[in-house]
């Protein structure tokens, strides 16, 4: 009998056209259909704009264009996926943000050995925040490193707007 334990974790997939992204459900704090979004003056093209949650005001990205995908118009499928992200982690500052997606696709378990690291990429991909990659099918799955989709100083600028949204 085997004493090695295997690191099983759950991901959230969703879909941006045809490619599949996962995050650890631990950053996931809900996902919410797409409501009003308010556009803030002089935000970032990624930024969508801020949305109302309960009280709270949610910047929300447009995953898209922070991928440097393509932006197209929301579906029926669209949605808002809630994270928490590190903002400084040594500090135990975190900020909440929305990433609009075009639909979910599953919550599912892999472990760390079945997440295989990306070939290099070169220099003028920045793939620092994808994990790795799962193959499903005849489909690759690419794991975010949530924590690392934003520098510090567009995470900066999402704070700001939350509050000059709250304003």
């Amino acid at each position: 009998m085997s004493t090695e334990s295997v690191s099983i974790q759950s991901y959230l997939s969703f879909k941006l056209g045809q490619e599949i992204f996962a995050a650890n459900v631990l950053t996931v704090n809900e996902v919410l259909e797409v409501g009003k979004i308010t556009k803030v003056p002089h935000a970032p093209a990624f930024m969508r704009g801020v949305t109302n949650l309960r009280g709270t005001v949610l910047p929300v990205i447009d995953t898209r264009v922070k991928f440097g995908m393509t932006p197209v118009a929301e579906t029926q499928d669209s949605c808002i996926i809630v994270l928490t992200i590190a903002q400084n982690a040594e500090a135990g500052k975190h900020i909440v943000i929305g990433a609009l997606v075009d639909s979910v696709v599953e919550v599912f378990e892999a472990s760390q050995e079945q997440i295989k690291p990306l070939p290099a990429m070169g220099v003028r991909y920045n793939a620092n925040f994808i994990k790795g990659t799962f193959k499903v099918g005849e489909d690759f799955i690419m794991f975010l490193d949530i924590d690392k989709v934003f520098s510090s100083e567009e995470l900066v600028v999402l704070n700001s707007s939350e509050e000059v949204a709250s304003a």
